[in-house]
């Protein structure tokens, strides 16, 4: 255009600016890279940071899961031992119990024999000292049985049946004084021996033991009737009563009884002997206790003569309706 001065004002304006553009796009490609540099450092930074942080975290996540995996053990194990020692425990209050139990029944087994051996008061006495004291009573009626012709009759009967026979019998005077609170004393041979007022008068009054032996009476009437519709002997029975006071007490330590002693005794025998089969003979004593009873028949017999005794006033005593 003819204006060479202007061009190159122009020309090196314009070389100005392409340098100017060029060194702009130089810079921010350097910015470019250098943010990029610093985005890779700073990314790989937030890389580490982050791993390490999920490496803390795992970290504290495994730590949780193993004090409650070791708490649950704990746990599990403490509920364990929890349940064995109640277990333990259950079973040796079951143990206790069933020793007590055990306890308690030989206890009251022993018991029961020592009272089938002795009156209730005596038992007592021995259990609490060790002993048992004499004493002397004043007023106790005894009874006496004695079978008629036992050599004779035991002579028809095995052992075994003889005994049988004496066991059924005497079970039944057992039940019979039991009921009427007479203390049985005891056996010899087949004499049976009872008295009553030893612990006392309750139960056990003389007109007790008449009655007693008047049920006795009755049942050997119908045992020897029962026994021979099957042709088998049966026993006849007498039966002594005498009142009067007497000693009575344990005897020895081995196998030991209770028993007692005086004249009273030895009456109370002479009166059984000196009766009659089917009767119950009682003594003058013992009939001025129980005479104003109503249901009683007394049968006088006068001075009847007694083996070492000289002759004794005795009495039959029977009940109307009765088959003796």
């Amino acid at each position: 255009m003819k204006r060479p001065a202007e061009a190159l004002e122009w020309t090196e304006i314009a070389h100005q600016w392409e340098d100017s553009v060029l060194y702009r796009q130089q810079a921010n490609e350097a910015l470019r890279e250098e943010m990029d540099r610093e985005m890779a450092v700073r990314a790989e930074k937030d890389s580490l940071a982050h791993a390490e942080e999920t490496a803390r975290v795992e970290r504290a996540n495994q730590e949780r899961a193993t004090k409650e995996k070791a708490r649950r053990k704990a746990l599990i194990i403490g509920g364990a031992a929890i349940l064995l020692v109640a277990l333990f425990l259950w079973w040796r209050l079951q143990f206790t119990r069933r020793a007590k139990r055990a306890i308690e029944k030989e206890k009251d087994r022993s018991e029961g024999l020592l009272l089938n051996i002795l009156p209730e008061d005596i038992a007592e006495e021995l259990k609490t000292k060790g002993e048992a004291d004499a004493r002397l009573i004043d007023e106790v009626t005894i009874l006496f049985t004695d079978f008629k012709g036992f050599t004779a009759i035991s002579e028809q009967l095995t052992a075994r049946e003889l005994v049988d026979e004496l066991n059924e019998c005497f079970k039944a005077f057992d039940h019979i004084i039991t009921a009427r609170g007479i203390e049985k004393i005891k056996t010899i041979g087949d004499a049976y021996m009872c008295a009553g007022g030893l612990s006392g008068t309750k139960g056990s009054s003389p007109l007790q033991v008449v009655l007693a032996a008047l049920e006795m009476q009755d049942y050997m009437v119908k045992r020897k009737a029962e026994r021979a519709l099957h042709g088998l002997p049966g026993f006849e029975m007498r039966v002594g009563i005498h009142t009067g006071p007497v000693v009575a007490g344990i005897v020895g330590v081995k196998k030991f009884q209770y028993d007692i002693w005086g004249d009273t005794v030895n009456i109370a025998s002479r009166m059984e002997s000196s009766g009659e089969v089917g009767q119950v003979n009682i003594s003058e004593a013992t009939h001025a206790l129980v005479k104003a009873t109503l249901g009683l028949r007394f049968t006088q017999r006068g001075k009847v003569q007694a083996k070492g005794k000289g002759e004794l006033e005795m009495y039959f005593v029977t009940r109307p309706g009765s088959p003796i």
